[in-house]
């Protein structure tokens, strides 16, 4: 085996995109390995990782071996009938594939498969050394990065994310001798722009991260992310509360600098009047910055900065951050401030000039079919159907706020606080707010009652009304988002434990609609409520992976399409807790065999079961088990306890296996087959009143 040699390999470059960073240098990382590992190059990964900067891309691995292994190769050649003659000579045919193998025909080596013997050339050859083949297999990892608009820079035809200025390529002490993207390698790498700009001689692959260290650039992004989390909770402790930092913010700042440095900024409190959000999202979205809160989660007039420099007047960067917020938080101000004045109800006039999809009508149309359905569902989960009514008709009036036009992610929470402005109770308001819950995947449900209700008015409005106007997703296509809005609907329901029948409901919902797109025989869209419920199924497929639920055990409940999503969910549970009890799998083969008998009995089955034809000692037994079981699981089949249906049921895995081992079904005599028939038909049917079990026999 060669010797190992740490190996190095960095890519300068300018800026690279923010949001392709973390892409781009784990592609660059794992091309790297995949094309040694694929040569037969012996690589230590350790605890390796891609290693990144806004001007540099980065692979340091401990250990890669110096060269191949050698290379054995077996051509097989023409069989024996063809490559002799009568007399033993070789035919041209070999002779043509010993002179391709470049050895005498009498070297070749021979080799039997299933047709018989062959000729063969086997070979082996040395490896190559690693340092060869570096260059190519560099080659062949930046033609296959995520890159889906290369730049080209100067008159060169190749191309990269952006213009490429050094590159470092060491195996052990030893440059490689390699030339990419028209740079030769060699041992310099680049410190800091501002801070370091000068070259950095690396003498080993071990000194990378060190010496670039120590000209002010952390090459490692868990680093950099670790110091400006901590740096940033530092400095807004000092102001007295706590940083609020999100995934996405966090992210994007680490791909912005090499050289973290916190800058602790505030902003006049006048501002504060502003709905917190607005400002929040200018901060993030729009900066990258951290807005700091107080102890209750309340925006405070601070906020902290994350520098790519140290710099000497810290008070002139702050100054700096603080100027570019300032329009944009005047601009908010400016626009809640003449909201205000409007006031949130007289905004509602102007949805009825706004289109919310051709055939459906106008906002204002759908704003008065959700009010409906909101006055109808709120009495059934014991909220109040005449705040239901006004929460409904307030809640898309903001849409003609001018700050949900300049934000349109506050849509809902803009809305909230002119509800408040405007003398609406606190319940309304934050109804108002939470309809549009969940917001986004992950997000959590409305928590008010009230909200509850809008949430699921809405998305049954938006589900029919997208299917009645044609707008079922298609492959990646989804313009109304119902896919999102299924899940959302289907969540709201289930969290909240809300126990309505979601047929009815679509079928409410539907006719609520224009009359020219309701369900209709005569165009064949009957089966819309139909084909809404599947579909919302589809997405609960899904969304009970997520939760560990085997696909066996969603298919047996789906295949009874339950009215309630919260009776599916429990009917879920119930599924699960009995999966594990040792009857399950003997039970469920032996319902998946009554499916298939009663699928295939001819004629009627009679409804019940005849005392008097029950010839056998085990069909008797059978029977008086099953009605006992029956008589037992009523009261709580009746109320939905099904983990208590099926723990009864489990019990009569005995009868059921003594009897299709002694009973013969399919019996000669019509009257014993019809009963037994009737046996089996009144046992799979309640076997099958929870779920369709016979799904989770393997």
């Amino acid at each position: 085996m060669s010797t190992m040699q740490p190996l190095l390999i960095e890519l300068g470059t300018e800026e690279l995109p923010v949001k392709a960073l973390p892409g781009l240098a784990q592609a660059f990382f794992d091309g790297v390995i995949d094309g040694l590992t694929r040569r037969g190059v012996a690589v230590e990964r350790g605890d390796a990782k891609p290693l990144s900067t806004p001007r540099r891309l980065a692979v340091l691995l401990p250990g890669v071996a110096m060269e191949q292994p050698e290379q054995r190769a077996e051509v097989l050649g023409p069989y024996l009938n063809i490559a002799l003659d009568a007399d033993g000579q070789p035919t041209k045919a070999l002779q043509g594939f010993a002179a391709k193998a470049g050895i005498e025909w009498n070297a070749l080596e021979r080799t039997t498969d299933g047709k018989g013997e062959r000729f063969v050339h086997r070979s082996v050859t040395p490896g190559a050394r690693t340092a060869a083949l570096l260059p190519e297999i560099l080659a062949e990892t930046i033609a296959a990065m995520p890159i889906p608009k290369p730049m080209r820079w100067g008159s060169h035809a190749y191309g990269f994310a952006r213009p490429v200025h050094w590159l470092v390529l060491l195996h052990g002490k030893d440059v490689v001798d390699a030339e990419l993207l028209g740079l030769k390698a060699d041992r310099m790498s680049r410190g800091h722009r501002f801070m370091h700009d000068k070259t950095v001689w690396l003498s080993t692959p071990e000194d990378y991260v060190s010496s670039l260290e120590s000209a002010c650039v952390l090459v490692d992004a868990d680093v950099r992310r670790e110091r400006i989390v901590a740096s940033a909770h530092a400095e807004a402790a000092k102001a007295g509360g706590q940083a609020r930092i999100t995934d996405d913010n966090l992210e994007q700042v680490v791909n912005l600098v090499e050289w973290p440095a916190p800058v602790l900024c505030s902003f006049e409190r006048e501002f504060l009047a502003v709905p917190q959000e607005a400002l929040i999202e200018t901060m993030e979205i729009n900066q990258k910055f951290f807005p700091v809160l107080d102890a209750s989660g309340k925006l405070t007039e601070k906020f902290i900065g994350i520098a790519n420099i140290e710099s000497r007047d810290v008070a002139e960067v702050a100054k700096g951050y603080e100027r570019v917020i300032r329009p944009r938080f005047s601009d908010a101000k400016f626009f809640f401030d003449e909201d205000l004045k409007q006031g949130l109800e007289s905004m509602g006039e102007g949805l009825k000039t706004v289109t919310y999809q051709a055939k459906l009508g106008s906002v204002a149309d759908k704003v008065q079919r959700v009010v409906a359905l909101a006055e109808l569902i709120a009495p059934q989960v014991g909220a109040d159907a005449v705040l239901a009514k006004r929460a409904a008709l307030l809640a898309k009036n903001d849409l003609q706020s001018r700050m949900v036009n300049e934000f349109p992610e506050l849509q809902g929470i803009a809305g909230r606080h002119y509800a408040v402005a405007g003398g609406d109770s606190p319940e309304v308001a934050l109804a108002i707010d939470e309809a549009y819950q969940p917001r986004f995947g992950g997000d959590d449900i409305a928590l008010s009652p009230l909200g509850k209700v809008l949430a699921i008015a809405e998305r049954l409005d938006t589900l029919a009304g997208g299917f009645a106007a044609g707008l079922k997703p298609t492959g990646n296509k989804d313009p109304f988002a119902l896919r999102r809005n299924a899940l959302g609907l289907a969540r709201t329901i289930i969290e909240s434990g809300f126990d309505l029948d979601l047929r009815a409901l679509l079928e409410t919902a539907f006719g609520h609609l224009p009359a020219a797109v309701q369900p209709n025989a005569e165009r064949k869209t009957e089966s819309l409520p139909q084909d809404v419920y599947e579909f919302i199924l589809e997405r609960l497929r899904g969304y009970y992976a997520d939760k560990g639920v085997p696909a066996t055990h969603f298919n047996a409940v789906a295949e009874l399409k339950p009215a309630s999503l919260y009776d599916f969910d429990r009917r879920i549970d119930a599924i699960g807790t009995f999966a594990a009890l040792p009857e399950a799998e003997a039970l469920a083969a032996a319902n998946k065999r009554i499916r298939n008998i009663l699928r295939k009995a001819e004629g009627d089955i009679p409804g019940m079961v005849d005392p008097s034809l029950l010839a056998e000692p085990a069909e008797s037994e059978l029977a008086e088990a099953v009605e006992a079981a029956i008589d037992d699981s009523n009261a709580s089949l009746h109320q939905k306890d099904y983990v208590s249906v099926l723990a009864r049921l489990a019990r009569l895995r005995a009868q059921v296996d003594a009897f299709f081992d002694g009973v013969m079904v399919n019996a000669e005599d019509p009257a014993l087959r019809g009963n037994r028939l009737a046996l089996l038909k009144r046992l799979g049917d309640r076997l099958g009143s929870v779920a369709a079990i016979e799904h989770l026999s393997s």
